[in-house]
């Protein structure tokens, strides 16, 4: 049984910094994509930003130069760094992973409050 356990949300002002911890137990396959996606009030989840087994990043143009995105394989888990945080930031970010070999199996957390105050 996998599962997925973020943390680190809260309420900050804008200019403001977090960082979100996403770990994840079970058995996974080793070669994945681990991933935030975040869902603001009456709009869809979008993607924000992915890291491959071997280290590879990508982000979304919104949050691009301000947020990091890394991963401690040993630990099973990923990191989001938030700075620079502005109002239309907040959202509920999730934590994903996506193995990319075995069972192509994908995995969702429960999701963590970001609220960015202006």
């Amino acid at each position: 049984q996998v599962q997925l356990v973020e943390s680190g949300g809260a309420l900050v002002q804008a200019g403001g910094s977090l960082r979100l911890s996403c770990a994840a137990s079970g058995s996974i396959a080793s070669k994945n994509v681990m991933a935030w996606y975040r869902q603001a009030p009456g709009k869809q989840r979008e993607l924000a930003a992915t890291i491959t087994s071997d280290g590879s990043t990508n982000y979304a143009d919104s949050v691009k130069g301000r947020f990091t995105i890394s991963r401690d394989n040993a630990k099973n888990t990923v990191y989001l760094e938030m700075n620079s945080l502005k109002p239309e930031d907040t959202a509920v970010y999730y934590c994903n992973v996506r193995e990319l070999r075995a069972l192509f199996r994908a995995f969702w957390g429960q999701g963590t409050q970001v609220t960015v105050s202006s």
